[in-house]
């Protein structure tokens, strides 16, 4: 499990249009934030971080969670791992793994690269402001590993990469916790903490007032945990195709 980690990661890091998609929201990122720097107030710093980090679970998160989750069946290479003992959970395991670590750091350096912009333009980031800023980077950091476990259902039971992504970039839009939120208010108006919308809403609000962080955070896990269980199913119930 670790030698195939070991090459994940290899091969994600030698991924040259990962550079390159990144740069380009990077690059785009301080074209938008150039002009309407005229227009900044002391409160910039955060509204645009919060803005940012909405859509980061679906650029960034988006083109990661190909790259861990779907390039395996695009290459065909699921069935020849398979095949050489690497067993199904082990896999499921080893991609929620590389999804945390790879977006883990992405979402950690975030923050700095956001910073660093509003700086250079005069602004000075408070510490408040910090702590809010990485709270939602955090936020966002955690749906983003979430759903992809989530559509990981999809992919290693349906093997069907295109209803994957689609599947992660309605979640992470907010368009399937929209629905969900509608028809629980109507009928079990109590279950729509236990949405990852209200889960991770809640672990960021926490940390930024303080507040008790056990419940969302165990809530968490066990939502990734159920996840991670129900991808490992599928894809043993699944036969491979290719």
């Amino acid at each position: 499990m670790l030698k195939y980690m070991r090459g994940e990661m290899y091969r994600l890091l030698h991924k040259k249009s990962m550079y390159i998609f990144f740069a380009s929201l990077a690059v785009g990122y301080f074209i938008i934030i150039y002009i309407r720097s005229g227009g900044f107030t002391a409160e910039s710093v955060v509204n645009d971080a919060i803005n940012l980090f909405f859509y980061l679970p679906m650029l960034a998160g988006g083109f990661l969670f190909a790259a861990i989750y779907t390039d395996d069946l695009n290459a065909k290479n699921l069935i020849s791992l398979v095949g050489f003992g690497l067993s199904k959970t082990k896999i499921v395991l080893s991609k929620l793994l590389l999804m945390t670590l790879s977006s883990t750091i992405f979402f950690g350096l975030m923050p700095l690269f956001h910073c660093a912009i509003f700086s250079m333009f005069g602004w000075t980031v408070t510490a408040d402001a910090w702590t809010i800023i990485y709270a939602v980077s955090i936020q966002y950091l955690l749906t983003a590993i979430a759903f992809s476990v989530l559509s990981g259902i999809v992919v290693y039971g349906l093997q069907r990469t295109t209803f994957a992504v689609v599947l992660y970039i309605l979640l992470t839009f907010g368009i399937v916790s929209g629905l969900l939120t509608t028809g629980l208010n109507t009928f079990a108006p109590g279950l729509t903490k236990y949405l990852m919308s209200s889960i991770s809403g809640r672990i960021m609000t926490g940390i930024i007032s303080g507040g008790a962080l056990t419940a969302p955070i165990i809530e968490y896990i066990v939502y990734v945990a159920a996840a991670s269980g129900l991808s490992a199913l599928a894809f043993y119930k699944k036969e491979m195709e290719f």
